[in-house]
């Protein structure tokens, strides 16, 4: 299902506007930095910024360094997915078109997803409007929701009893639902959750959502670190990700597959 145009909606932008939030010009292509590796390249990573971040400030924080360190044979690309592209509606949809589609015509072994905070939202909203086309998501301090749709689940028992109600379309009202209830079905796609980690702060706002999401995954899929949501726990969470991140076999080989086969 594919992202629509009402699927970034004003109380995510009331919440993340609320503090400093980088821009951007939706009239023009995502921006990119395209980093090669320093081995022959299998695999390729597409870093989605958080909030406070672009295209420019990703690259000075040294993230590519950091992928590098850990897998020297993963090309970069950075992107500027930033606040105006989801306030578009367009976000999943563009991040396929201009970015993603391009990349797997270059028959990497394996094309990783890795979002901060808002970053790491997009991730998995890029993995629920195009599900398959990616192979592994690196979720660093993902923004979920708000406190009302975790209250919610927590009330009803867990996600495992949550009774999320009739699918909808992505719509201002409904896309914490929508989102939760992709997360939900997680507990029947070992193959998803053998392909996702997370690693999060123990002093962060929205810890509790991430640590919901974390009972989704296998044993050693997601790490609670010391630290709030800024860059000091952020670095060393992606080397705690790259450090175990790891695709089977089987998921490997399914992702040498040509794009839409």
């Amino acid at each position: 299902m594919r992202l629509h145009p009402s699927a970034l909606f004003s109380p995510l932008v009331a919440l993340l506007l609320a503090a400093c939030t980088a821009g951007g010009d939706i009239t023009r292509p995502i921006p990119t930095r395209w980093v090669p590796a320093t081995q022959p390249p299998h695999r390729l990573v597409v870093m989605l910024p958080g909030r406070g971040d672009d295209l420019q400030s990703l690259g000075r924080r040294g993230i590519v360094q950091t992928i590098h360190e850990y897998w020297p044979d993963a090309d970069v690309v950075l992107t500027g997915l930033t606040m105006p592209f989801y306030r578009e509606g367009r976000a999943a949809e563009r991040l396929h078109d201009e970015v993603l589609a391009a990349a797997r015509a270059r028959h990497y072994d394996q094309v990783w997803l890795a979002g901060i905070s808002l970053g790491g939202m997009g991730a998995l909203l890029y993995d629920r409007a195009y599900p398959g086309e990616i192979d592994g998501m690196l979720l660093i301090s993902p923004y979920l929701g708000d406190k009302a749709i975790y209250r919610e689940i927590q009330a009803s028992g867990g996600l495992d009893h949550w009774q999320p109600g009739p699918v909808q379309p992505l719509s201002e009202a409904n896309y914490q639902r929508e989102l939760w209830r992709y997360i939900q079905r997680w507990s029947n796609d070992p193959g998803r959750t053998a392909s996702t980690w997370v690693a999060y702060g123990d002093k962060e706002r929205f810890r509790d959502r991430v640590a919901l999401l974390a009972t989704q995954l296998p044993s050693g899929h997601a790490f609670e670190l010391p630290g709030h949501h800024n860059w000091k726990l952020w670095q060393p969470a992606a080397r705690t990700l790259l450090q175990h991140a790891r695709l089977e076999p089987a998921r490997a080989t399914e992702s040498k597959q040509p794009a839409g086969n």
